[in-house]
């Protein structure tokens, strides 16, 4: 998305994007949010000034957690990894005969203590289609998007699968240029934002075992994330962009703790409701970090190859993940170092204490590739070294 005001932000909702590969997913998630928002009215007590951090080396019990939590796909399919949570990972798993064998493609949630993984939905088209993002209540409602098409601007369907019933059905499909989607699953509703046309994209929500769809907000936005009761976005303002938010509750406007909204033309901007995280600058930038208490935001990573084309924010307990072109890195917040956690082109989704990575083992183009993807709970893993 765009940093520098309504122009960019607009431009970037229209213009097409490259091809999409399993190496560029996008990979949604929610942040997990309570029905309790913030008081941002409070002022914050002051704490220490957080100090830039330093680059450290993957240490081996990194690895290691990794490689246990390593998943194996059944029966020989090839899986590409989507989004991650507490408990459950959303994966595409494609048939070993081939992208157009029988073996098909099928969006799948994998459980933890569940030996089998779910099948939200068998595709179509088993060449075409491609699971871009997905959500889960952790209990009955999962909802997912699909690409019926290769780029990212080719139009897209949201479902809703209820596991206990074991039924899915399409809840909405999208057609005109807008945000990437991002479904989030709250209290048995579904919330997501698709281009609406003229630029604009709309914030809907409906309930997930079935009625009509409401309209919350509409405005040129991007993708928006829950954190904290709030349902967030960026969103044009004028000649800038802004951070923008409504209440989970009942779709109402709600305030956004006085550090947050006071932000301009940034990007990447995430949060799980006490930790948030953005990329500000755009010739020169930086990952800024605010936690609740702490009187103002801090540059916590600047100036090195980990900040190059930076998106993709993520939060994972105590750490923050993003991804660049060549890679994906985790700062560890208690310790003020970062560290790169994949291997070239290798990617990082997370939310609540779920970090999951993926990445390919050979070239990822060639037929004797394999892709890896594990699956660890953040808040086992040892710290990273301390930076000095």
């Amino acid at each position: 998305m765009g940093t520098s005001g309504s122009r960019r932000l607009r431009t970037a909702l229209l213009l097409p994007v490259p091809l999409l590969t399993s190496a560029l997913l996008l990979a949604g998630c929610s942040s997990g949010g309570t029905d309790r928002p913030p008081a941002p009215s409070r002022a914050p007590t002051r704490a220490p000034a957080r100090a830039a951090a330093c680059e450290v080396a993957l240490p081996a019990a990194w690895r290691s957690a990794f490689a246990t939590g390593e998943y194996r796909p059944p029966g020989g399919e090839r899986a590409v990894l989507t989004d991650a949570g507490p408990g459950w990972t959303a994966l595409q798993l494609t048939g070993s005969e081939g992208l157009a064998g029988s073996g098909g493609r099928r969006a799948v949630l994998v459980r933890g203590g569940e030996p089998t993984p779910r099948t939200l939905l068998r595709f179509a088209d088993p060449v075409e289609h491609q699971l871009l993002a997905a959500d889960f209540d952790g209990r009955r409602w999962a909802a997912f998007a699909v690409l019926e098409g290769r780029t990212l601007d080719s139009p897209w369907s949201l479902y809703v699968a209820d596991l206990t019933g074991g039924t899915t059905r399409r809840l909405a499909r999208a057609d005109r240029p807008g945000p990437l989607p991002r479904p989030v699953v709250h209290d048995g509703t579904v919330l997501w934002a698709q281009g609406t046309g003229a630029g604009k994209a709309t914030v809907f929500a409906a309930p997930a075992g079935g009625g009509p769809a409401r309209t919350w907000h509409t405005g040129v936005l991007d993708t928006p994330f829950t954190t904290g009761g709030l349902l967030v976005w960026r969103e044009a303002d004028g000649d800038h962009t802004r951070p923008a938010a409504v209440s989970l509750r009942d779709g109402r406007p709600a305030a956004l703790p006085p550090p947050i909204a006071a932000l301009r033309d940034i990007r990447a901007l995430v949060s799980d409701g006490t930790t948030w995280a953005w990329v500000a600058g755009e010739t020169a930038p930086r990952l800024m970090v605010w936690r609740t208490g702490e009187a103002r935001p801090t540059a916590a990573v600047t100036g090195s190859p980990a900040v190059d084309g930076m998106d993709q924010l993520r939060i994972a307990g105590r750490l923050v993940t993003w991804r660049t072109p060549e890679t994906s890195y985790a700062l560890d917040l208690d310790s003020g170092a970062y560290a790169r956690i994949t291997p070239a082109y290798g990617y990082a989704t997370a939310a609540g204490n779920a970090l999951a990575v993926a990445f390919s083992l050979g070239n990822a183009k060639a037929s004797g590739a394999r892709p890896v993807i594990q699956v660890v709970d953040a808040a086992r893993l040892p710290g990273l070294p301390h930076c000095g």
